[in-house]
């Protein structure tokens, strides 16, 4: 119970403790640290567009957390998630342009969205191959297919796709947009969220019954906390290291559907530019969890939109930090936890 306590308190710890490290970074630049968080909170959770805008970043950090979430559960580390965003964008922009004009929208979107699913996963999927076939260390392949994805797309955009004079595809179909809340429900005015958020939020709650009510869940976490003992039992760990892959790499490439369906309506160049790194960290302040990983994907959606609306007063790195210092305590108290 103890130990449970401390585990859920880490985070709020660590959190607690970046803040008040980013306050002496805004003292030394001249400004109120007090001052300077209450216009934050003011222009983000105070203000209907800056609500908007953080629950427009949340969504793709939810599933950029899960990209790296769900194969952390084998312990494989997937940091790909920049190349399986990308590709995923890509494809969902090149299909979204093909597809007839006719397309009925639940159709459109839903062709567009697994296709950019499918891309996701065929990069992760790669990855995890070469990790069962040859021992290719994951850490490696992903950052190695990060830029073979980023070398790749850039050429198909630069030579077959971009409109003239620019460095974006075509838009999509009108039916392959995905609606804002806006426009539907009458909330957020103005700002770029979208219904791609319930998305984001099923696929918490899939991943959490797949993870943890299911037998090949089960399987799974076995499989990770001790491959030994879980092939003696008749677990194929290298089953699930290849399916973890592949689902958290169609959970990466999910993550585009915001931007491209719901937010841009075409792929550009340095579009997805960041977002599977700030996953990374979503997934470990989160401990992995599908769930925690919404209220995660929250705070770092919240620094990364409140740092820009304070950027005339104080430089918005301080709050980019913010998110380091947060990793960088939940991994020492972690680890201080397991001493104890």
């Amino acid at each position: 119970m103890q130990n449970r306590f401390f585990k859920l308190a880490a985070p709020l710890f660590a959190v607690v403790a970046a803040l008040l490290v980013s306050a002496l970074f805004i003292m030394t630049a001249g400004r109120d640290p007090w001052l300077i968080y209450q216009k934050m909170f003011s222009m983000t959770f105070g203000s209907d567009y800056g609500t908007g805008q953080i629950v427009f970043r949340t969504t793709s950090l939810i599933l950029t957390g899960l990209a790296v979430a769900i194969p952390f559960k084998v312990k494989l580390f997937n940091i790909g998630g920049e190349g399986q965003v990308l590709a995923g964008a890509f494809a969902a922009a090149a299909v979204g342009i093909l597809l007839p004009p006719q397309t009925p929208p639940l159709a459109a979107i839903a062709i567009c969205s697994l296709s950019a699913m499918i891309a996701g996963s065929a990069v992760a999927l790669l990855a995890g191959w070469l990790k069962v076939r040859f021992g290719v260390n994951e850490v490696i392949s992903t950052i190695m297919l990060n830029f073979v994805v980023q070398a790749f797309a850039g050429y198909l955009l630069t030579w077959h796709l971009a409109v003239p004079s620019t460095v974006h595809t075509p838009e999509i179909i009108e039916t392959a947009q995905i609606p804002m809340f806006d426009s539907i429900i009458g909330i957020w005015r103005k700002s770029p969220a979208n219904l791609s958020t319930l998305f984001a939020l099923a696929a918490c709650l899939v991943t959490w019954i797949m993870v943890f009510k299911t037998i090949g869940g089960y399987e799974m976490r076995a499989a990770g906390l001790q491959p030994e003992a879980a092939r003696y039992g008749g677990i194929n760990a290298n089953a699930h290291i290849l399916r973890a892959m592949a689902a958290g790499g169609a959970m990466a490439g999910l993550a585009s559907t915001n931007l491209v369906l719901g937010y841009k309506h075409f792929y550009e160049a340095g579009l997805t530019s960041g977002i599977g790194f700030i996953g990374i960290a979503v997934a470990l302040l989160a401990y992995a969890h599908p769930l925690w990983i919404i209220a995660s994907a929250l705070l770092f959606g919240f620094l990364e939109y409140g740092g820009l609306t304070v950027n005339a007063y104080v430089p918005k790195d301080i709050f980019m930090m913010v998110q380091a210092v947060t990793i960088l305590m939940v991994l020492v108290l972690t680890k201080t936890m397991r001493r104890a």
